[in-house]
């Protein structure tokens, strides 16, 4: 296994749903953490509690992974507090699933700064330093409706951007796998989150909701096996999911990330 203590990751979306867990894991393995969320007191009460509990140095900062002024802030109070990032966890997201004709059309570019860009340019802001290291690992939380051909209805908007981020991800380990970083995606099913467990009707038949436990095995194995082994997908799709009906019923209040 390969020995993660000391070694510093920046997790977005950390304060609640996968996020949270994605940063639990990490720390259970001995690495310190720079945690980013848009709500800075949920933020703050998350890093405490992961401090708590697995004994490593975590730092809060606010961000807005839309705003490119924040990321650059984030990774610069990274680089202040542990003079590095070795590992990048994209986990921030937002939904939003209407029929496409009814989506508002507001909600296109919320979709593409969050689920898109947000990663790309964080990773761009990582990334040389991870080269001069020759050390790194990314980690994309993408999303299971990248499987299906055509995605599915109700969330082509959000699903394609997904599908580009897939595609970046791959072609980015290409790129970069000489130079001793990795890039994983994870591929989860619907999760029982705050993004997706409080809607209404969804929770009706809980088998068709993954814990949060199958994506932090996922992560934990991308992050532990050998040096010259990298999981380049991952997929963790509940057998219950019905991907040509979906879960989620139409016209849904997503709780804010």
């Amino acid at each position: 296994m390969t020995d993660l203590k000391g070694k510093v990751a920046i997790v977005t979306g950390a304060s609640r749903g996968i996020g949270k867990a994605m940063a639990s894991t990490a720390a259970s393995l001995g690495i310190n953490l720079v945690l980013a969320a848009r709500g800075e007191g949920l933020l703050k009460e998350t890093a405490d509690e992961i401090a708590a509990k697995f004994k490593v140095e975590v730092l809060a900062v606010p961000c807005d992974v839309t705003k490119l002024a924040d990321l650059e802030n984030l990774v610069n109070k990274a680089k202040e507090k542990f003079t590095k990032a070795d590992i990048l966890i994209n986990c921030a997201g937002v939904s939003s699933q209407y029929p496409f004709q009814e989506q508002p059309i507001e909600d296109f570019e919320k979709l593409a700064h969050t689920n898109y860009l947000g990663y790309v340019r964080l990773i761009r802001l990582v990334i040389n330093d991870m080269i001069k290291q020759k050390y790194g690992a990314i980690i994309n939380i993408v999303s299971g409706s990248t499987l299906v051909d055509p995605v599915p209805r109700n969330f082509i908007v959000y699903s394609s951007l997904k599908v580009g981020l897939r595609a970046f991800s791959k072609g980015l380990f290409w790129e970069l796998r000489d130079h001793g970083i990795k890039v994983t995606s994870i591929l989860p099913g619907v999760t029982d989150t705050d993004l997706t467990g409080k809607l209404k009707d969804v929770t009706s038949d809980t088998s068709r909701l993954m814990s949060t436990q199958a994506i932090e095995d996922a992560v934990r194995f991308a992050l532990t096996v050998p040096a010259n082994v990298c999981p380049l997908e991952i997929s963790v799709i509940n057998q219950q999911t019905p991907w040509t009906a979906p879960v989620i019923p139409f016209k849904q209040q997503h709780p804010g990330k």
